[in-house]
């Protein structure tokens, strides 16, 4: 065989052993990225199943409004004494002052009271003997802004929560019921005038009017 020939020969098998190894690499490297896609896979679906587990818990954990009652109100202005099919009263004619939004000790006017539910506060009344632990952990509870806190005489159940044309009965200050209402009723769907001022109109007394 001549010197040419073993050289060529030579190269081929440099070549192919190059190529051999090229091959390896390439091969190496396909597994290192499917090793790599399938953990991203994983990590991908068990934070999926983490997600949807939360949200399924917090659903299905979350207190029911089944007993939200609701009611189909007018909403006029008026000076003259006004009667409600509800206690407390969910809408209706109402007067033109608001209540302004805040804890009350003493009862307040329906009247009032039904104006600030116009501009979208929940109304929170409770039975006047309803311990003194669970009227600091009702004001405690609700928030600083459209919301009013008053006792009232003939509840239906030791504390009521009320926004525009809606309404539910809770056991008491401890009920979670009462922070979901809020959430979904404080400047809620039904709210007729949302934004509207809950301050700077009365703080709980009729204002008079002259003939």
């Amino acid at each position: 065989m001549s010197a040419s020939s073993k050289g060529k020969g030579g190269a081929r098998a440099g070549r192919a052993k190059v190529d051999e190894l090229r091959q390896a690499q390439q091969a190496k490297e396909r597994r290192s990225r499917l090793i790599l896609i399938g953990a991203v896979t994983t990590v991908v679906a068990l934070i999926a199943g983490v997600v949807g587990f939360t949200v399924w818990r917090d659903v299905s954990t979350r207190p029911s409004l089944d007993a939200v009652k609701k009611f189909d109100v007018t909403r006029e202005h008026t000076t003259e004494p006004a009667t409600y099919e509800q206690s407390p009263p969910v809408g209706g004619d109402h007067h033109p002052a608001w209540l302004n939004c805040g804890v009350y000790p003493q009862p307040v006017p329906d009247e009032l009271a039904v104006h600030s539910l116009e501009h979208g506060a929940v109304w929170v009344t409770y039975r006047p003997d309803l311990p003194a632990d669970q009227v600091t952990a009702l004001e405690d509870a609700i928030p600083d802004t459209y919301m009013v806190l008053s006792p009232r005489e003939g509840l239906p159940s030791p504390v009521v929560a009320s926004a525009w044309g809606t309404q539910i009965e809770l056991t008491g200050a401890d009920d979670p019921r009462l922070e979901v209402f809020i959430k979904e009723f404080r400047q809620g769907p039904n709210t007729p005038e949302p934004g509207a001022a809950c301050t700077g109109g009365s703080d709980g007394e009729l204002p008079t009017t002259t003939g």
